[in-house]
């Protein structure tokens, strides 16, 4: 059952899982399960994704009921009217601790033409483990709160690998000894990047909606382990 965060008839919007693909793809070949299907059977009727997040990827997904809902969410998305915030654990401590990634990245294929990208960051908390691993006879990791400007693929993954602070748990632009760190010591085998807050407008009266998707277990105890805390309003105001 997925957690719903919000629906009315125009719209629902669920925090999705870590590990579940949204939908059928080339991507996720491999996988058995949809969301869109198990969203399908809850709360039936017809659904049209409003937007999508990789499969490794936690937190807040629109789902339009008509597809002129969600093409009037998909001009918002492509107009840049939709604010959209990710908290994320990356190896090392972000510095300057506030920033602008603005590299350009392709698409789905490494050698496709590339288009202009940049992320917004702001480093919220930081630890240091007393674990070895290769010369470092401690870990350093950060929690991190990212707007992305533009929505290019994989976006955020590869913008915090380009800075040499990639995100922990990412298979494909990660560090392979630390993400097996956090499987060996902390139990945590998810990617730690998590949708956390979507802000757009009601695509019918046009009302702002501020949607939050609460952490899973595997994230909310690495927070209390670390003795990290969620950002307060002040900190919210837009980077």
């Amino acid at each position: 059952m997925l957690e719903i965060l919000y629906q009315d008839d125009a719209l629902i919007a669920v925090n999705k899982p870590a590990g579940l693909a949204v939908h059928r793809s080339k991507m996720v070949s491999n996988a058995d399960t949809f969301l869109v299907d198990v969203l399908r059977e809850q709360v039936g009727g017809t659904l049209y994704l409003a937007h999508r997040l990789d499969r490794a990827t936690s937190g807040v997904l629109l789902i339009a009921r008509s597809a002129e809902i969600a093409a009037a969410l998909g001009e918002q998305f492509m107009s840049r009217d939709v604010h959209k915030q990710y908290l994320t654990v990356v190896r090392g401590w972000p510095e300057p601790g506030e920033g602008l990634v603005d590299y350009s990245l392709p698409g789905s294929r490494e050698t496709g033409p590339r288009r202009e990208a940049r992320t917004a960051y702001r480093r919220l908390a930081t630890v240091e483990v007393p674990i070895a691993l290769g010369r470092y006879p401690q870990q350093r990791y950060a929690l991190v709160l990212i707007e992305p400007q533009t929505g290019r693929f994989r976006q955020i993954r590869k913008h915090m690998a380009h800075l040499h602070h990639p995100v922990i748990g990412d298979c494909q632009h990660g560090r392979s000894d630390h993400n097996r760190l956090y499987k060996q010591y902390f139990g945590c085998h998810r990617m730690l990047l998590h949708a956390w807050r979507l802000s757009f407008r009601h695509p019918l009266d046009g009302r702002p909606m501020v949607l939050e998707a609460p952490l899973d277990k595997a994230f909310e105890s690495l927070l209390g382990r670390f003795g990290w805390s969620l950002p307060d309003a002040e900190t919210l105001t837009r980077l």
